[in-house]
């Protein structure tokens, strides 16, 4: 599993998200944005974190992701989530260089 860089700073995060509550998004195959890295906190409950070779390619890896576990996704990988109890709930840090253009816009959005 990826890590983060030291020199990376967490510029936004998702709210926790629930079965009913998990945008669809998360449930197919997604990646992240260039130079952006992934970082799922679990909760509650456990999640399953599938890791793909390419956009069209096969599983390259499983991960369980259990409550009070976290796991990170590199930029541009290729992932999904499968909620493995009724009773998870996680949320989703995203990482990014500390001088890159997408952490000086969202800390701008933060100040309006």
């Amino acid at each position: 599993m990826a890590s983060i860089p030291l020199d990376y700073v967490n510029y936004k995060s998702t709210s926790v998200f629930e079965i009913n509550s998990v945008p669809k998004m998360f449930l197919h195959l997604h990646n992240t944005k260039a130079g952006v890295f992934g970082q799922i906190h679990v909760l509650n409950g456990e999640l399953k974190f599938y890791g793909f070779t390419d956009r069209r390619g096969e599983i390259e890896q499983e991960l369980i992701i259990k409550a009070g576990e976290v796991a990170v996704s590199p930029p541009q990988y290729w992932h999904k989530v499968e909620f493995l109890t009724q009773n998870t709930r996680f949320r989703v840090d995203f990482w990014a260089h500390k001088d890159s253009e997408i952490v000086a816009q969202n800390l701008s959005e933060r100040d309006e």
